[in-house]
């Protein structure tokens, strides 16, 4: 866990249902790298919201986000730009981390649909280039935008990120986006040796990032379409899907699910994250009836009577719950719980096959 004084906990609509403190299991050890790269992933969320996290009206503040979730008032918990960056420096790291493991596991799989250098250029040109992945993230911003930032200072790659949010979270997109390509603030006591070796988390060019504010339960076939694109992609659905079964309606959900399948670029992904067990349920018929998320989930992309002709969804990995629990080593102005998760990574194949 994170070493610093924690914050009174409650649980939100956007806060992982499952987070929970450390237990006193000790970690397994973790390579050097990779404290060094989640560190980075903190130090970033610091940098970009020290005065935020600084202000005496902090805990005031997550404490009026906390009770406008209760109350389901999304306007007043997102309404600002205070609560928005107050609400991503607080929830937004530890997802982060979390999201950065998950990218890592599925590296393979994103790697086999990025873009490929264009083999026609001169061979210099070609050889120096670098591969460039492609991820669209339905719901939530900031956590996915540090994520995949990470991913691709990790694997030396080049990006193209699309975000999309009901919420108005263009500020921050922008403002991490400027952090995230700056290098750390250092003391004015650091050495000479750590000046020169402090470098931004990505260069600049490397990742392409857009905003775009809409309900994506809303959204017309023509414009989620042109969100997507004609070439793979990974498309995430990160502590979201069950948020679209609760208040956007199983039919609506259901529908959206469907035409994405529809739309997607051949060979593309599909990410799905989100709480584990009874913390991802939602309720059909007139009866109320509860289902698992991840049911449902299956029920649409995998029915065999509802299939298309022309393409079908392959389940590539799926974890009913796994634990992410934080490192002792890490450091972030407050304290941070671990959190656990179920994901699912399907990928759509064309079945189509010329007469």
């Amino acid at each position: 866990m994170v070493k610093k004084q924690q914050p009174k906990k409650t649980a939100s609509k956007k806060q992982p249902a499952a987070a929970s403190s450390s237990t006193s299991t000790p970690l397994p050890p973790i390579d050097p790298e990779t404290l060094t790269n989640q560190q980075r992933i903190l130090t970033t969320f610091s940098d970009a919201f020290n005065p935020i996290l600084s202000a005496d009206s902090f805990a005031a503040t997550l404490q009026s986000i906390k009770q406008s979730l209760f109350n389901r008032d999304f306007e007043a918990a997102f309404g600002s730009e205070e609560n928005l960056q107050a609400y991503a420096a607080r929830w937004s790291p530890t997802r982060a981390l979390c999201y950065s493991s998950i990218f890592e596991t599925i590296a393979s799989h994103v790697d086999d649909i990025a873009a490929v250098p264009d083999s026609s250029a001169d061979e210099a040109s070609y050889h120096n280039s670098t591969a460039v992945k492609k991820f669209l993230c339905i719901g939530g911003c900031a956590a996915e935008h540090i994520a995949f930032a990470s991913h691709l200072q990790q694997t030396a790659s080049n990006g193209i990120l699309t975000l999309l949010d009901a919420g108005p979270w263009g500020q921050v997109v922008d403002l991490l986006q400027k952090q995230a390509t700056s290098p750390p603030t250092l003391s004015k006591y650091a050495s000479a040796a750590i000046k020169a070796a402090n470098t931004p988390l990505l260069q600049d060019g490397q990742l392409s990032t857009t905003f775009s504010q809409n309900d994506v339960l809303a959204m017309d076939k023509e414009a989620l379409k042109e969100l997507l694109g004609s070439e793979p992609l990974t498309v995430t659905l990160m502590f979201t899907l069950n948020e679209l079964y609760t208040n956007g309606g199983i039919g609506k959900t259901t529908k959206f699910l469907k035409l994405l399948g529809e739309i997607l670029p051949d060979r593309s992904l599909l990410l799905v994250v989100d709480s584990p067990g009874s913390y991802s349920e939602a309720a059909v018929g007139k009866d109320k009836k509860r289902y698992p998320m991840q049911w449902l989930l299956d029920h649409t992309l995998m029915d065999v009577r509802a299939a298309s002709k022309d393409y079908e969804w392959e389940k590539l990995d799926s974890h009913d719950s796994i634990w992410f629990r934080l490192p002792e080593e890490l450091s972030y102005p407050i304290q941070l719980e671990n959190m656990r998760y179920q994901m699912h990574l399907y990928q759509k194949k064309s079945t189509f096959t010329a007469a």
